[in-house]
């Protein structure tokens, strides 16, 4: 049931965090954004994210991982009633920053839940578990585009409705969990590392780093690249929704295929390989032009590595104060994410200035600028990955 939980749980999750490639063109024309006001955004509902990672070890700790899960499905279901009757931005806003506190509360109640089941073959099981987030995010889209435009009773679903069904079936992983038993909150407090001492680990701080970048990476195609696809090259919602649904697949066989890789060859030297294959892809694409927009998909392979692998990292190297190392990683990752949204949408916008804010090809250049920031913030993680490496080798402690 612990396990049923966990991969139904990242199910709903992917689903709710990609949903959103095909609604963005219309959400944007409905309440008539731009892509900075956009950017802006995504940007207040990665804060929504972040502030629930900041409360969620807490809650953890008085209320358990149950009722702490069961609470973050249920906030998800709620913002999706909310976002079917939002008809005003600043409701839309609200109801849209609801979604990710919930989603932001799942995802540290889903990996402290991992850290404490998966004490084997640890890269193994969390690539597994992550690898059915990727094959939710791979059908996601696809399902979303299909959705919007349902007819029931004579009223079209629009993506309103589409967030409504969607964000519904976190009942079902609410249903296992009431019958579930979840390990872990019996631990003694003293036994717990500190926070305070995890802090004084420069190792953290490099996976906050290597998290930060590579999650900002990842993130910013579900948010991105369909609306990138239909404004540079002129692709149809269906075909570029097609391309995104490919990244996804890669990033879920990636997942569930390469996992066993990261625990043979070490987690470290897997964030170098992985996160440096991924930029090295977007870069190409993007320089490639549309015969190598498929690219963009296989970039997915490389990104997709890199969360389980921060997060089997840090179960192993902190097995008596996982929840309280993985809390301050993700909350901290969670400001990244806050930055790197905003930063995309702000990068468009300047490029697209340059070059001419109403021309064609202010608009290309514009989005190449903004997707080759998603692709250096991979190339980042790359770089930092590798200096983790060889600090840890030098002090004989690589996981």
């Amino acid at each position: 049931m612990q396990l049923a939980t966990i991969f139904l749980g990242f199910v709903v999750f992917g689903l709710s965090e990609n949903i959103k490639g095909p609604a963005i063109p219309r959400i944007q024309f409905d309440f008539m954004l731009n892509e900075s006001q956009l950017g802006t955004l995504l940007s207040l509902n990665a804060l929504g994210y972040l502030i629930a990672c900041s409360f969620t070890n807490y809650l953890t700790r008085i209320w358990g991982i149950k009722v702490v899960s069961i609470t973050a499905f249920g906030s998800m279901m709620l913002s999706g009633v909310l976002i079917y009757f939002s008809r005003s931005y600043p409701m839309f806003s609200a109801s849209y920053f609801l979604m990710y506190i919930g989603n932001g509360m799942l995802e540290i109640a889903l990996a402290i839940l991992g850290a404490r089941i998966f004490v084997k073959n640890t890269g193994t099981m969390m690539n597994l578990t992550h690898g059915f987030y990727g094959l939710s995010s791979t059908i996601a889209p696809l399902i979303a585009t299909g959705l919007m435009s349902i007819t029931v009773f004579g009223h079209t679903l629009d993506w309103r409705g589409m967030y409504l069904v969607m964000l519904s079936l976190s009942i079902l992983p609410i249903l296992i969990a009431m019958r579930s038993s979840f390990p872990g909150d019996d631990v003694p407090h003293e036994d717990r590392i500190p926070l305070k001492k995890l802090m004084r680990d420069p190792v953290l701080w490099f996976m906050v780093l290597i998290l930060s970048f590579g999650v900002v990476s990842e993130l910013a195609v579900g948010g991105w690249l369909v609306n990138f696809l239909e404004k540079a090259y002129g692709w149809d919602t269906v075909k570029a929704s097609g391309m995104l649904s490919i990244f996804f697949l890669c990033f879920a066989l990636a997942r569930l295929l390469l996992g066993p890789l990261t625990d043979k060859i070490g987690f470290t030297f897997s964030l170098f390989i992985f996160s440096g294959s991924s930029a090295i892809c977007t870069f190409l694409a993007i320089v490639g032009g549309e015969r190598l927009a498929f690219l963009f998909a296989a970039a997915g392979i490389g990104i997709a590595m890199i969360y389980p692998t921060v997060m089997a990292f840090i179960a192993k190297r902190y097995p008596h104060g996982s929840d309280t190392a993985i809390t301050f990683t993700v909350t901290l990752m969670g400001i990244g994410s806050v930055i790197g949204n905003y930063l995309i949408g702000g990068v468009i916008e300047v490029v697209k200035l340059l070059f001419g804010a109403e021309t064609e090809i202010g608009l290309l250049r514009g989005l190449q600028a903004g997707y080759g920031f998603i692709g250096l913030c991979a190339a980042i993680a790359a770089l930092f990955s590798f200096i983790l490496y060889r600090m840890l080798k030098k002090r004989h402690e690589l996981i």
